[in-house]
């Protein structure tokens, strides 16, 4: 072995002796159990509960909202709103459908706009296939119908169900994807 060597052997042995000598654990003991008789938590007081005061009933003459007057008139207004969902989707049902229902609206992508004959012509891609579409057409699953064309977008009333199962309307827009391949 060189002289070197036996060096940095030598130094790291008595590196490793030092590390193995008294500590200052006392102290740290001691510091922390000082620590702990020094330091007082503090806890602020949760408030007192405001008093209840019950109040008296003074619907007593007002209208039972158990009468069958009052039911009656809810089941017409529920009768009613049913005939105007019933209406809003029946032309729907009965009309042929048009080749871009058959994908959703997401699966689209309107690259251009023009005017044919002074109407408004919206370019759609779907499928690696290029679509002319104009006001009145029907686009996506959920019986939507063009009725507006802007050079940077086209506007679609949707028909969907709500939560309740009810027929709404809605608007969409399908905005014009420039540069995308």
């Amino acid at each position: 072995m060189t002289s070197r060597l036996r060096a940095l052997l030598l130094l790291c042995s008595l590196l490793g002796l030092v590390a193995c000598g008294a500590s200052n654990e006392d102290e740290l003991r001691q510091w922390m159990t000082e620590q702990r008789a020094n330091t007082k938590p503090h806890v602020t007081p949760i408030a007192e509960p405001k008093k209840f005061q019950p109040q008296d009933y003074t619907a007593g003459n007002e209208i039972d909202p158990f009468s069958p007057v009052r039911l009656t008139q809810a089941l017409k207004k529920d009768s009613a709103r049913i005939a105007s969902n019933a209406a809003l989707i029946a032309p729907e049902m009965a009309r042929r459908k048009e080749p871009l229902e058959a994908y959703p609206l997401d699966a689209m992508t309107m690259v251009g706009s023009m005017n044919k004959n002074g109407k408004p012509v919206a370019l759609l891609k779907v499928d690696n296939l290029l679509y002319q579409v104009r006001i009145g057409n029907y686009l996506g699953p959920n019986y939507g119908k063009v009725i507006g064309i802007t050079e940077t977008a086209i506007q679609i009333r949707e028909i969907v169900q709500d939560a309740t199962g009810d027929w709404t309307e809605r608007i969409v827009s399908l905005e014009l994807q420039e540069g995308k391949k």
